[in-house]
């Protein structure tokens, strides 16, 4: 009579394996963004980046297919909020479709940024689909390197 179950090693090893594979398979079914669009997100919601250079925080959004005139850039405090809209075509000849994944609608982001920003110095440029707000820093809020000294 066996009290103890004793695996092979390299049973065990490929199980575990396969578990931990599968479990993170089904798991990013969850996380994934391309899953959760519907229930998260609006149907027309632009994609951000934003990060440091020069002195400036810049932050880009895709945008594609939107007209200027639609479009708001405001800065209130140390928020930035990105809104506009975009119109169905309403001039449709044929009503026959097999799929409609285009979106249409109002959205609005807004993005929190550090303290230390020159407001009135914040330029906005929409090119080729793709917003870009230049935010300057104020001299303030630039880093500074501290020397670290050994005792």
């Amino acid at each position: 009579m066996k009290l103890i179950k004793r695996d092979s090693p390299r049973f065990s090893l490929l199980e575990k394996s396969f578990r931990d594979t599968f479990a993170d398979f089904i798991k990013s079914f969850f996380e994934d963004d391309f899953f959760m669009t519907d229930l998260i997100r609006s149907d027309f919601e632009p994609r951000v980046d934003v990060y440091e250079k020069d002195n400036q925080i810049v932050v880009k959004a895709d945008i594609p297919g939107i007209d200027e005139k639609d479009l708001n850039v405001e800065l209130e405090g140390n928020v930035l909020t990105i809104s506009g809209k975009k119109e169905e075509e309403k001039e449709v000849k044929e009503k026959n479709y097999h799929r409609v994944e285009r979106s249409y609608g109002s959205f609005c982001r807004s993005i929190t940024l550090p303290e230390g920003i020159e407001a009135d110095k914040v330029t906005a440029e929409y090119k080729k689909g793709v917003l870009t707000v230049n935010i300057p820093k104020s001299k303030s809020a630039e880093t500074k390197k501290i020397a670290v000294k050994v005792s």
